[in-house]
């Protein structure tokens, strides 16, 4: 049997990430934004001062990966790094107002993105599909982890 990408989920999954992350970085652009910078942003956004550990275990992306992307948005004035309180191995990131300024602009770019892909979908399809994706990437978060 031969393998058939168009049935396979994660060629497909691979495939719509390539085709989402263009098209987010196209509309955030123009706010000097990179697609790894806004994930992070958005954990921020959500709960600001996490460590590069909790952004690591959240994103799901590897420590040098979240290390740099770090020392790029200090660099750029999104972060400020601050010895966390409590472990001096640590540091706390957080955001910065310009930072803060970008979350209405850069979430709407999300947004956009989000439309353009879904559109004709109706409310039921859209529904279905966000929960069958989180249950894929739960699935996939479980059997990434160590035993």
């Amino acid at each position: 049997m031969m393998f058939d990408k168009d049935f396979s989920a994660g060629y497909l999954a691979n495939h719509m990430a390539r085709l989402f992350a263009i098209g987010l970085q196209r509309r955030i652009a123009p706010l000097n934004l990179a697609p790894a910078q806004f994930m992070t942003l958005l954990e921020l956004w959500e709960d600001d001062g996490l460590t590069q550990a909790e952004l690591v275990g959240r994103l799901d992306v590897e420590q040098a990966t979240m290390a740099n992307t770090l020392k790029r948005m200090a660099r750029d004035g999104l972060i400020e790094r601050k010895p966390h309180p409590k472990d001096g191995r640590a540091q706390q990131n957080w955001l910065t107002e310009r930072a803060r300024s970008l979350q209405e602009p850069a979430t709407k770019a999300a947004s956009a993105v989000n439309e353009a892909a879904l559109a004709g979908l109706t409310q039921w399809e859209r529904t279905a599909l966000i929960e069958l994706m989180r249950n894929t990437i739960a699935n996939l978060q479980k059997t990434q982890r160590p035993s």
